[in-house]
């Protein structure tokens, strides 16, 4: 008997940290597509049941510190660093989420998204943002807090 609760113990918490290791949320480095480097860290969060990502960390050489030049209203000239890039994504059943809107401050320009786990790979994130029946993926990594 105690050796079957304990095995049930184990398993519960192995599912447990499974789970937990294979879901969207944590700290991503974003990779350019085009150049294959890194760019930035991007923290992604869930509240109230919906996605939302913050750019932690500019890692790009010589842009630290980059404000959004090109970005209008309350964006304009404010730190990239701190900024909310994905907002209010809802899960949509299928392990992706969508529904909302990815920022993208070097363009100053803001795309539909949809954001799922590469299913060969759980450490790698597909970005995909579309604008009218064009669209982007990129592929972000797990990223480690420091």
């Amino acid at each position: 008997m105690k050796k079957q609760l304990i095995l049930t113990v184990g398993i519960f918490f192995a599912a447990v940290c499974m789970a937990s290791a294979q879901n969207c949320f944590g700290l991503w480095k974003t990779i350019d597509d085009r150049t294959g480097k890194p760019k930035a860290l991007v923290e992604i969060y869930e509240e109230d049941g919906r996605m939302y990502g913050r750019v932690q960390e500019i890692l790009e050489e010589g842009r630290e510190g980059a404000v959004c030049e090109n970005c209008e209203g309350k964006k304009k000239n404010q730190p990239i660093e701190g900024m909310q890039i994905i907002q209010g994504l809802e899960p949509d059943g299928d392990g992706e989420w969508s529904g909302s809107t990815i920022f993208d401050p070097e363009k100053a320009m803001t795309f539909r998204c949809k954001i799922w786990l590469d299913p060969e790979d759980p450490d790698k994130l597909k970005v995909r943002g579309y604008m009218a029946f064009l669209y982007r993926t990129q592929t972000w990594v797990r990223a480690e807090y420091n």
